[in-house]
């Protein structure tokens, strides 16, 4: 971790629909005033995780940093709102560095569908069919046939959100590592999924996907009817996410752990 650069002055503020934030943001724009995105030092999100995601995936072609404030109903990846003192706690905020995943999906059509995931990519099975689904790490075949309701791989930011609610494990931010994860495994049934490097590069291959289809989704992003997808770490995109000091991403990581 290391602080945030200091004497940030222009910010610029971005809000949900939500009537919480839309009245935070009448606030806190009279209160500092505005900029133009391009302008700003630090962008200040103010909504839910889910508005925290869109945000990041708006600048992710000229990422800045950004501190969200919570103005939704789930805010993991948000801090504490408050409208008194925003620049000094931007000026002492400390950075979480992030990287997403890259998604290749390819369709029936063969069409090839790229996107971008902060949180993870998942694989759904689209109909009351189970979804076969074959597994691939670095080119070799690791699961030959795994019937499920689908599977996914998270990164550390995300592995606390759909990747948790599927029995994932929890990751620390700065292990290096990648999870995939089944949803709702059948067939091996006791097959958890696994913990990879985050250099690794993971193919799924849908196995009768005529009779069972399977759409593909990168946070908020769909592919439906896919052949096959394929997902890896994108080291040359680093996210940047401000969070007060003692409150760090990976603090509520680590204290999501012992959490009952």
């Amino acid at each position: 971790m290391f602080k945030a650069e200091p004497f940030v002055t222009r910010v610029a503020f971005a809000a949900s629909d939500r009537p919480e934030a839309q009245d935070a943001l009448k606030d806190l724009t009279a209160r500092y005033g505005q900029v133009p995105e391009d302008q700003a030092q630090v962008i200040v999100a103010l909504g839910g995780d889910g508005f925290m995601l869109e945000t990041l995936h708006r600048n992710m072609g000229a990422p800045k940093p950004i501190y969200g404030m919570n103005r939704g109903s789930v805010g993991f990846l948000m801090n504490e709102y408050s409208a008194d003192d925003l620049l000094d706690r931007i000026n002492a905020a400390e950075r979480a560095v992030i990287h997403p995943l890259s998604m290749v999906a390819v369709d029936i059509r063969r069409r090839q569908h790229r996107a971008l995931a902060i949180n993870e990519v998942s694989l759904l099975r689209q109909t009351r069919q189970t979804a076969k689904l074959r597994i691939s790490v670095d080119g070799k075949v690791r699961l030959n046939e795994l019937s499920c309701d689908g599977a996914l791989v998270a990164t550390p930011a995300g592995s606390t959100a759909y990747n948790l609610s599927a029995h994932g494990p929890i990751i620390p931010l700065d292990a290096k590592v990648l999870a995939l994860t089944p949803i709702s495994a059948f067939r091996p049934r006791r097959w958890r999924g696994a913990l990879l490097g985050h250099e690794a590069r993971v193919t799924f291959e849908i196995l009768e996907a005529d009779k069972r289809p399977v759409s593909a989704v990168a946070d908020n992003y769909e592919v439906r009817d896919v052949l096959e997808v394929h997902v890896a770490e994108n080291r040359d995109i680093s996210l940047v996410m401000l969070f007060d000091a003692g409150r760090s991403l990976e603090e509520r990581v680590l204290a999501e752990q012992f959490s009952s």
